[in-house]
């Protein structure tokens, strides 16, 4: 994995340069012609930071505007088959797949937007993966602006690269970075309570259930303290001691996380997580 130490370590930097500065110091846009033509691929992530209520709305589908999600996913689309009409030196690419996902996090008032774009070609794809990202997350913003003038549009970077002359290429989301404190953390509010599950519901679950939170004791699912338990048997857990949630657990769109990362039913839990449940989201 490389990853920049320091605000002088040159490890990232072109062997050669700047790429687009010509000899007489000029822009100019990088000759592919010799290129091999290769898969390439990219993904690149940003937030969009927002207040509880704003997510809420979100998520449940009450804004007025309509689908927030939906209309900012394809906005990330269109504006990565339009990178090079945006940026100067940017190659047009014929690029094979577009993938833009808008994964809220609860936990920490925000929505996460994940990138991929693909190609066979002769230079990279990283641009595009940015641009849709960036794009993606200015239209939420300017869906949303009206109800919560404190959004902030944050953390915009290339997360994994693959194929050229480079190979690959990685660094860590900041969810990860973000889920890995809040672990480590001594604060009160993010505490773990030994030998329980926290679990939290939102939006339209929240509602249908009459539950926003509670601890579930692992012992309960017969298992040992130390051993893994899956989401699906947590699920299946809570249904049978309350049976009147199962028209809406079962439903085969609610969206399942783990410590602020989205979830399968066979994604093994373990005492001290954060399990959240909330409604499907178009878009993503």
């Amino acid at each position: 994995m490389n990853q920049p130490t320091s605000a002088t370590d040159t490890s990232n930097l072109h062997p050669e340069g700047f790429t687009h500065i010509d000899a007489k110091g000029e822009a100019s846009m990088v000759d592919v012609t010799e290129k091999a033509v290769t898969a390439r691929e990219a993904v690149a992530e940003a937030y969009v930071e927002m207040q509880p209520e704003t997510l809420r709305m979100i998520i449940s589908g009450e804004h007025k505007k309509g689908d927030v999600l939906a209309v900012a996913r394809i906005a990330g689309i269109q504006a990565a088959k339009k990178t090079s009409d945006l940026i100067p030196l940017c190659h047009p690419l014929m690029l094979t797949k577009v993938k833009v996902e808008l994964i809220p996090e609860p936990s920490q008032n925000r929505i996460r937007i994940e990138t991929l774009c693909k190609l066979a070609g002769q230079t990279g794809v990283e641009m595009e993966a940015l641009t849709a990202a960036s794009v993606a997350a200015l239209t939420l913003y300017d869906m949303c602006k009206a109800v919560d003038k404190t959004m902030v549009v944050s953390g915009i970077k290339v997360l994994e690269k693959k194929g050229g002359k480079s190979g690959h290429w990685q660094l860590p989301s900041d969810s990860h970075q973000d889920a890995e404190s809040s672990t480590h953390s001594d604060a009160p509010s993010t505490q773990k309570k030994d030998g329980y599950l926290s679990l939290r519901f939102f939006a339209g679950l929240r509602e249908s259930l009459n539950c926003e939170h509670m601890e579930l004791a692992l012992i309960a699912l017969d298992t040992s303290l130390g051993e893994d338990t899956s989401l699906g048997e947590v699920k299946a857990h809570l249904i049978s001691i309350h049976p009147e949630w199962e028209s809406a657990l079962s439903a085969s769109n609610v969206l399942m996380s783990v410590n602020q990362q989205m979830a399968k039913a066979t994604t093994t839990v373990q005492a001290g997580d954060e399990v959240a449940f909330f409604p499907p989201v178009t878009g993503g």
